[in-house]
């Protein structure tokens, strides 16, 4: 039986490995890997399986809003003030694959109750500073209010995963509290936002 040949290493097969090299170095030098990997798990969102409808609607516990934030204008909210509303939390950062692949979502579900005054969108950013985030939001043309921690998170909020998606009822209960990727643009997601913000409108 005749030995079988060694594979030779052609010229094309080394242009092909220095090309495939080069593409991954220049995602990682520009940056760019949160947003190369944000599109291919988004692939994933449009096949529903990771739907925000399957996640649970009960009440894990009563939210903390003892901290406060600061927004693109330098202006403070003290989140205390939106108790009795509507809270959704989402806790990003734009190096994070997964927050990039959710965000789209997310500015969907936010235009669909920006008339909404009982019904507050916190995106809160764990980038180095505010302005990365900002600029990021604004290059991708979503309308979101970003906001920066100037007080701690309490605890109940440092899940130790970005992204990390909570909803806090007019009551003041955690009624979604979620880790890691989800699409929360669906039928049933803005039915529980719109019959949570009803709730808060009878609330106050």
């Amino acid at each position: 039986m005749k030995k079988p040949k060694k594979a030779s290493v052609t010229k094309r097969d080394i242009i092909e490995l220095v090309i495939i090299v080069g593409v991954f170095a220049a995602i990682y030098l520009t940056g760019a890997q949160a947003e190369v990997f944000g599109k291919v798990q988004q692939v994933f969102l449009h096949t529903g399986v990771m739907n925000a409808s399957e996640l649970s609607e009960d009440a894990y516990e009563q939210a903390n809003l003892n901290f406060k934030l600061t927004d693109r204008d330098g202006k403070t909210l003290d989140v205390k003030s939106l108790k009795g509303q509507t809270i959704f939390i989402n806790i990003w950062a734009t190096w994070c694959a997964p927050c990039v692949a959710e965000m789209p979502g997310i500015n969907k579900l936010r235009e669909h109750f920006k008339d909404d005054p009982n019904v507050h969108f916190l995106m809160i950013s764990e980038d180095r500073d505010l302005e990365t985030a900002i600029k990021w939001v604004d290059k991708k043309g979503f309308d979101l209010p970003i906001y920066k921690t100037i007080t701690p998170l309490p605890d109940m909020y440092e899940t130790g995963y970005v992204p990390s998606t909570f909803v806090i009822s007019p009551e003041g209960e955690v009624v979604v509290k979620h880790t890691g990727l989800a699409n929360y643009n669906t039928r049933r997601f803005r039915k529980l936002l719109g019959k949570l913000s009803a709730a808060s409108t009878v609330t106050n």
